[in-house]
């Protein structure tokens, strides 16, 4: 069994920042790619950013130069560095992984609990 856990998010002032973590536990091989998802009241689900086991990262349009994502993969965990926030960022944050699971190998996309980030205007 694969658990992602999330931590980071709050309530926040528009401008300002919050970091989100999320670690992996459990028994696999190994993660491909991580990334963070958001979902605000009355909208879809939408990628904000991700990043391969080798460090390539890919952002929404909207959080380019504001967010950064990083990974640990010794420590099997994901950030994301978010600056100079907006009112429109407010949503419920969620965690993905694409995790190699024992023992066969097959790739298994995990999610997050969710964190929820509010931004104050």
């Amino acid at each position: 069994q694969v658990q992602l856990v999330e931590s980071g998010g709050g309530l926040v002032q528009a401008g300002g920042s919050l970091r989100l973590s999320c670690a992996a536990s459990g028994s696999f091989f190994s993660i491909n790619t991580m990334g963070w998802y958001r979902q605000a009241p009355g909208k879809q689900r939408e990628l904000v950013a991700s990043i391969t086991n080798g460090g390539g990262v890919n952002y929404a349009y909207s959080v380019k130069g504001r967010f950064a994502i990083s990974r640990d993969n010794a420590k099997n965990t994901v950030y994301l560095q978010m600056n100079s926030l907006k009112p429109e960022d407010t949503a419920v944050y969620y965690c993905n992984a694409d995790v190699v699971t024992r023992p066969y190998r097959n790739i298994v996309g995990y999610w997050g609990q969710g964190t929820q980030v509010t931004v104050s205007s």
